[in-house]
């Protein structure tokens, strides 16, 4: 056997990935048809650390990233239906359709944003991690952000307060090679984000983000130093877009050869080969996977057509902290 990932997981690898692929390029579809209104940035092509950062760590622990959020948020088990009805801006989605595409947010699944603001997302993934830290569990946070995040001062006050309370956090930069539509080799002398860890004396590792396996390695060594009391780690796991940094990116800024190249190393693809040659998974057993992937989607947008618009009641709700909120703590 060439893996020592058992076929199962490569299963729940291979459908997860072509869920949210597929979600994406619908999202992408509406977007065009206006039915989608406002920002949208698609994950497409970054869909292996979803998959390999889920079967490295356990449901209680905590998930935030930035605006590209759509995939690490169904992953994380918002359903299909409550994203795809928040990207129409219904009652129904997951912020109650008042967030949109960049805030997509589920308390039960604890997947605490999408944030819109650059870098945000960075302070409270660690303030996330204090949490579980002053609450006695061994969960811990893993905190999403691109390389265009990684330039940002909250990044270094984080670090530093992190390390120094040895938080049970992980720092995941999905370095896309484009800040919006700035190369990393243009902004900066550290070219290799993973070694911005040393100046805190912070465990730092390069990751393969086109690989599942890969993935899941590198988060499944950084959880496990959290959660024995290590505290955080850095990882810098390399991806790709294969669209541009948002639905209105003309992507002048690399060639069409280049996307080509990374498409050649399809984590979809890629699973998708595994398991016709090494479990002897036959193509009629992914196809029937691929049919349910479908009709997922399909029945996503359906739902998200069919919700109603939240209520004007709704407009001034959510804005304080209620004193019924689940997080409040006597």
């Amino acid at each position: 056997m060439a893996t020592k990932f058992t076929k199962e997981t490569y299963l729940y690898w291979y459908e997860l990935m072509l869920l949210l692929r597929k979600f994406e390029e619908k999202a992408g579809q509406l977007y065009g048809m206006q039915k989608i209104r406002g920002f949208c940035h698609l994950y497409i092509g970054q869909e292996a650390l979803a998959a390999g950062a889920m079967t490295a760590t356990k449901p209680e622990d905590t998930f935030i990233t930035a605006y590209r959020d759509h995939g690490l948020a169904i992953a994380k088990g918002i359903t299909a239906r409550a994203c795809m009805a928040e990207l129409y801006g219904k009652a129904t989605g997951c912020s109650k359709g008042k967030g949109g595409s960049m805030h997509f947010f589920g308390v039960k699944e604890r997947f605490f944003g999408g944030h819109g603001i650059v870098g945000a997302q960075i302070g409270t993934g660690a303030g996330l991690a204090f949490a579980e830290r002053y609450k006695g569990t061994d969960f811990v946070s893993l905190t999403f952000f691109g390389d265009g995040a990684a330039r940002q001062g909250i990044l270094h006050e984080t670090f530093n307060m992190a390390m120094t309370w040895k938080l049970p956090v992980i720092f995941i930069c999905e370095n896309n090679n484009y800040a919006m539509g700035t190369s990393v080799e243009r902004t900066s002398n550290v070219v290799d984000i993973y070694k911005l860890a040393d100046a805190y004396d912070m465990p730092g590792d390069s990751v393969d983000g086109m690989s599942p396996e890969a993935v899941h390695e590198g988060v499944a060594r950084a959880v496990k130093r959290a959660r024995e009391g290590g505290g955080p780690t850095l990882l810098e796991i390399k991806t790709y877009r294969y669209r541009g940094h948002s639905m209105s990116d003309p992507q002048k800024y690399r060639t069409k050869e280049e996307v080509e190249e990374y498409k050649q190393r399809d984590p979809i693809e890629h699973c998708h080969r595994v398991l016709v040659s090494d479990f002897g998974v036959a193509e009629s057993e992914i196809e029937a996977i691929n049919e349910r992937v479908r009709l997922e989607v399909e029945d996503c947008v359906k739902f998200a057509e069919e919700s109603p618009w939240p209520s004007d009641d709704e407009l001034l709700k959510d804005v304080y902290v209620q004193e019924d909120y689940p997080f409040i703590v006597d």
